[in-house]
């Protein structure tokens, strides 16, 4: 471990973020894992538009705080609307 106060402080700040950015990107995951599930198994439109709803707001989350890329949440949201509307279109 450091010697300098500051230094010190550093240390524990990014272990702190660390953890909390590692929670952020698990819920993400989460999400997006149920999500799909709902969209393999078939289930009612309303149940999977509220998953998507919730894994679009995760996304726009971790963007707002610089955990993604921005561009990166606007592709996957992208491409998990797509699909979304491409499932349920019929």
């Amino acid at each position: 471990m450091a010697n300098i106060k500051s230094a010190k402080k550093r240390v524990l700040i990014a272990e702190a973020r660390r953890v909390k950015n590692a929670a952020a990107r698990s819920r993400i995951r989460t999400a997006l894992k149920k999500y799909e599930a709902s969209l393999e198994a078939g289930t009612n439109k309303e149940e999977t538009q509220a998953l998507l709803r919730e894994v679009i707001s995760l996304l726009d989350k971790a963007a707002r705080t610089n955990l993604i890329h921005r561009n990166a949440a606007a592709r996957k949201k992208s491409h998990l609307v797509l699909r979304f509307n491409k499932t349920f279109a019929a």
